[in-house]
């Protein structure tokens, strides 16, 4: 993933926060927020991993997988938004047990929900 398609500011995060719309599932909630620039740029990914999901080695790997996951369906997505995805205590123990395939369902799966309540 690219960093331009990446969310790195606080101030960034804070908008998704506040002005977006949230859609949760058992392990991954989805804040989504259109951008009020017309940049042209695709959609943009923060991931927040907090520390009850392990060391800094899990949550590191957590996220290369929820990265990698979203570039799967990235092309599906709407230009000019932006998503903090949020992932749940359980999902890296769910990830080991189920794989990497069952990830990317349940990626695709909260962006569908949100789609949906959009």
């Amino acid at each position: 993933m690219k960093r331009r398609h990446r969310l790195s500011r606080s101030r960034d995060f804070d908008a998704v926060y506040r002005h977006g719309r949230s859609t949760a599932t058992r392990y991954l909630v989805l804040y989504a927020f259109p951008r009020e620039e017309g940049d042209g740029l695709g959609p943009r990914l923060g991931l927040a991993v907090s520390r009850q999901l392990g060391n800094a080695v899990e949550r590191n790997r957590i996220k290369r997988r929820l990265r990698a996951a979203f570039e799967q369906i990235e092309g599906d997505l709407p230009v000019g938004n932006d998503y903090v995805l949020i992932a749940r205590p359980g999902l890296g123990e769910a990830i080991e047990s189920r794989g990497f395939e069952w990830l990317g369902e349940r990626v695709a799966e909260v962006f569908q929900k949100e789609r949906a309540t959009a």
